[in-house]
Parts: C-alpha cells; structure tokens; sequence
C-alpha cells in the first residue's frame, strides 16, 4: 500500500512535468477554458440583447401614428433604425439583413381607429434570426395590443363611459406574473450555467484521450506503467490526478464567476454546486477513459468525445424538454453525464431543494466513475504492446 501511494506520488510529479511541457495541455486545460468564460460572460453580460433595429412603414403619418413609433422605439430590444413611407423599401432591407423586422401603419390609421373602422396593424420579423425575431415579434405584439387598448379607451370615454366601467372592460382579467428563479428573463442565467461546464466536460474529456494516446504513441507507456509499478490503477491514478486537479481549479473559478461575480441564483449554497461539478469531472475522465479503452483509434475517441458533447447540449433538456422528445431519446438522456449536472443545478441552485432529493443525480455520476473497470485489462494491454492506431 505504502509503495502504491509513493509510486501515485511519483506519477504525479512526472504527469506534471510533462503537462507544463507541452503547449498543447496549457491551452485545452487552462486558456480555452478561460477563453471561454471571458467570452460567454461577456457576451451574455446584458442578460438580452438590446437595441435590434426594426424598420417602421408610417403610410399614416399623423401625431398617433408617430407616437405609436416612438413607445415602439422606448422598449429596451427594439431600436426604429429605419422610417419609410415605402414597404418595398423596408422589405429590401429585411431581406438584406439591415433589420430584423417591420412595423407596419396603414393608412388613414388614426381616422379608422377614431371611428371604430378596425384598422390592421401588421408586423413581419425575420425568423431566420430566431432569437433576435422573437423578441422583436414580442415587442411590436405589445405595442400593437397597447394601441388597441388606448383606441379602444378613446372610443368608450366617447361614448360617456365611466372610469370602473371602462377598467373593466379593457381589462377584466388582471395578471399578476411571477418568474420563479430567473424574474429578470436573463439568457444569461440560462445559457450559462450549461455552456461553461458542458465545454468544460469537453474538454476534460479531450485531454484524458490525448494524454493517454501519447504514451502510446511516443512508446513511453512501458516506463509509465513501471513506475506505476505495473499496476493500471496506479497508472492511471498517477496520471488523471494532475488533471483533475487543474480542471477542478478551472471548475471552482467558474462556480466563482457565476455565483460570486455575477450573483446568478444560488439558493442551496455552494457546496452542492462544488460537488456536482468534482464529480461531473470525474465522470468526464473516466467515460474518455471508457472510450479510449475500446477504441485502439486515438482519433476515432477523441470524436466520440466530441460528439458525446456536442449531443449533450440538445438532448440534456436545457434548449427543449427531454418530456417532450421521444421515450428513447428521454431514456438515452440519462446516459449522458451533463443530463444530471442540469438536473441538480435545476434542483440546487434554482429551487435550493435539500441535497437528499437530488441523491439519484449525484448516484447517477457516480456509476460513470465505474466505467474504466470494464477496460482496464485490454487497456493495459495496448500499453505493453504499444497498439497505437492514428
């Protein structure tokens, strides 16, 4: 036992050595996840994008018109770039991409709407952006609905009708809204939490399978398995430890960044986020583990990395609900490590639910860390014979 933990030691100090070596493992363990913090975070600093320009057709042109495009231009997504009298011309510049969308006012606007003539207001958004054309398709839906309900204000008070009855009629449902967890409707808190540990996941995974591969490849896993004492466990104690550490440094900055810097929801504390995010780590090693084991191909495992992230970020249910998707797809979610990171973030950081009821998440990255038992003797093998296939 005394030898195992010396020669782990040995590994160690050795699997240091060789990462600060290699410019390679500085950029994939290091600065690409730093680059990827500073850029999501900036990016997404706003919490939604702001200002997208809109181009408004005033066939009207009157005071009302021109004050419907002036409380359009108020809201914080919308920016009036563009004012014309000619929809042709708005439309080129829809289709060019100079706006995102189009506010249309007929004509004769404000006479129809004094004298009940139900004039059309129309809006087109260019949906090949979908999120700029929603949220531009959700700005010119309320201002429409704002103008019909000061058209229809104007018509009942000409008709001699009294404030509680006019109340209740433009309004007889009254809707007190409240978002849970995230009221500010921030793409920040949304996004974020998933895409800095989903790349993070990536690229944990990336550099265990490359690690490994160049052993081989540079017929040096002999000596690696020696001073490992020709154990693999030991071998691989030696070697993933190094790595774990530093991608768990990386891991800490990022829960730091979120939940101290930019004060996302965290209503559970931070140590059922620190240890999701150990073991999401851990799991992450040892499927690459998994994968290299299996695969005598360097390349192809360092693909099947790359496409098991890549999946995570559709089929883990933070874009669509995995409810939703096919009953094979829900079941195949769970084989995917990042599927439970989101779950216990669901539970701990947004609903700040006890740990006891996210148990079956926590278990579930746990089972990913038995994974490498399954490979261990073929693995071993491959590293005596110095099997190595590009």
């Amino acid at each position: 036992m005394r030898e195992n933990i010396k020669a782990v030691g040995a590994l160690m100090k050795r699997e240091i050595r060789m990462l600060a070596g290699h410019r390679i493992y500085w950029f994939v363990m290091v600065f690409a996840p730093l680059f990827c913090f500073l850029f999501f975070m900036d990016l997404l600093k706003d919490g939604l994008p702001k200002k997208l320009p809109v181009a408004v057709v005033d066939e009207d042109n009157t005071t009302t018109s021109r004050s419907l495009v002036r409380s359009l231009n108020a809201f914080a997504q919308t920016d009036v770039v563009m004012r014309s009298a000619n929809f042709s011309e708005a439309r080129e510049a829809l289709q060019r991409g100079d706006v995102y969308g189009i506010f249309y006012i007929p004509a004769n606007f404000r006479r129809d709407a004094s004298t009940g003539s139900e004039p059309v207001l129309s809006f087109y958004t260019n949906d090949t952006y979908f999120l700029a054309g929603s949220l531009l398709y959700k700005d010119m839906r309320m201002q429409a609905n704002l103008a019909n309900g000061a058209v229809q204000q104007t018509l009942l008070l000409a008709r001699g009708e009294n404030q509680p009855v006019l109340t209740a009629k433009l309004m007889p449902v009254v809707l007190d809204t409240h978002p849970l967890n995230n009221p500010w409707l921030s793409y920040a808190i949304y996004l974020a939490n998933f895409l800095l540990p989903a790349f993070l996941c990536m690229f944990v995974m990336f550099t265990t399978v490359y690690s490994i591969s160049e052993e081989i490849k540079q017929r040096t896993s002999r000596e690696w398995l020696s001073v490992g004492n020709n154990s693999i466990v030991v071998a691989l104690l030696g070697k993933l430890l190094p790595q774990a550490i530093i991608f768990t440094i990386m891991g800490m900055l990022y829960l730091s960044i979120l939940y101290g810097y930019a004060h996302f929801p965290l209503n559970s504390g931070y140590f059922p986020m620190f240890l999701a995010m150990v073991l999401m780590i851990l799991s992450a090693q040892c499927f690459a583990l998994f994968v290299t084991g299996i695969s005598r191909r360097s390349r192809i495992a360092l693909s099947v990395c790359a496409l098991w992230g890549v999946l995570s970020f559709s089929i883990c249910g933070f874009t669509y609900p995995v409810r939703s998707m096919p009953e094979l797809a829900q079941i195949g979610s769970n084989l995917f490590q990042m599927r439970h990171y989101f779950l216990i973030y669901v539970d701990q950081a947004l609903n700040g639910i006890p740990m006891i009821y996210s148990w079956q998440n926590y278990a579930a990255l746990v089972v990913f860390l038995f994974l490498p038992l399954f490979i261990l003797p073929k693995l071993k093998l491959d590293l005596l014979e110095f099997k190595y296939m590009p």
